[in-house]
Formats: C-alpha cells, sequence, structure tokens
C-alpha cells in the first residue's frame, strides 16, 4: 500500500497551462512620456533641487505600476485554475467558453452578472468565461482574460477530465 500511495502522490497533476499577462512594451512608451509631462507640470516654476523631485517621484512609481499590472498569472495546475492569487478547484467548473473581442465587451457590460469573478486586461483581446457548478458559490462563473484562450479552454477541460477519472480519496 505505501508503494501505491507514493506512486499516486508522484502521479499529481502536471502544470497544463501557464501564461503571464505582462503589459505589451509598447504600452510602457506612452505610460511613461505621459508621466515626464505631468512631472514637468509639476517642476515648472519649483527653483533648484526641488525641479527633479516630481521626475525622482513618478517616473519610478509608474514603472513600479506597469510592472505590478503585468505580474498577474494565470495557470492551471494541480487540479485547479490559478488567476493570481484566486483559486478554482476544476471539479467545480461546469463548462469553458472562448470568448472573442466582441463575445468580451457584451459579457463585460450589458450582459454582465453581478456577482461574476473578472479578471481581465484591457490590452489582452482574448478571453475565457468558465461556468462554474457550485452550489455554495453564489459566483456564476469567472472571466478571464487570455493570450491564448482555446488553450486555457482545453487545458482546463482536461484537468476536469483527469480529475473527473481520479479515484476520491
Amino acid at each position: 500500500m505505501p508503494q501505491q500511495a507514493a506512486a499516486q502522490t508522484g502521479n499529481e497533476a502536471p502544470i497544463r497551462h501557464v501564461e503571464r499577462l505582462r503589459v505589451p512594451w509598447w504600452l510602457w512608451p506612452p505610460a511613461l512620456a505621459f508621466t515626464a509631462l505631468l512631472a514637468a507640470e509639476l517642476h515648472l516654476g519649483a527653483p533648484g533641487l526641488r525641479a527633479w523631485v516630481p521626475y525622482a517621484i513618478l517616473l519610478p512609481a509608474t514603472a513600479a505600476g506597469l510592472w505590478a499590472l503585468g505580474r498577474l498569472r494565470v495557470a492551471v495546475a494541480d487540479g485547479e485554475l490559478r488567476v493570481d492569487d484566486a483559486r478554482l478547484p476544476v471539479r467545480y467548473v461546469a463548462g469553458v467558453t472562448v470568448l472573442g473581442v466582441a463575445e468580451k465587451r457584451t459579457l463585460l457590460g450589458v450582459a454582465a452578472h453581478p456577482y461574476a469573478f473578472v479578471v481581465q486586461r484591457p490590452w489582452i483581446k482574448g478571453a475565457v468565461q468558465v461556468h462554474l457548478n457550485d452550489p455554495n458559490d453564489p459566483t456564476p462563473y469567472w472571466v478571464v482574460s487570455s493570450r491564448r484562450p482555446a488553450a486555457l479552454a482545453a487545458s482546463l477541460l482536461a484537468a476536469r477530465a483527469s480529475a473527473d477519472s481520479a479515484p476520491a480519496e
């Protein structure tokens, strides 16, 4: 028996999908240029050393903010969907819908449910809608941005299928 348990723990579900929703390179120059313009407006009229204070504060803060926006990680691993710090066990996934630009806009706009869990990045066109089947959770679905929504949907469905076929403990 101990050998069988060791074999099962060694056969845990591998990572099926990982992506980081980074801020694209083309968004950094306009953001930093706008911040430099704002710092220049604040710097006007300030004599001496104080003239550089807005630049020294605003430009690093903008870079840190862009980096923080781009650190979001989406992964399907170990029997759960991980979106940053949020975790969803795949046993609660009832289905997955790949969303295009128009469907995403509709689902985040006029057709939005107030209890939906949404993690979207406006610079990413694709997304998935993960339909939930959890009677104890009022959340009807998750909407998650993805650069590869079809691969994310396939990984979720494959993880759910392997969780369904795994023996119960």
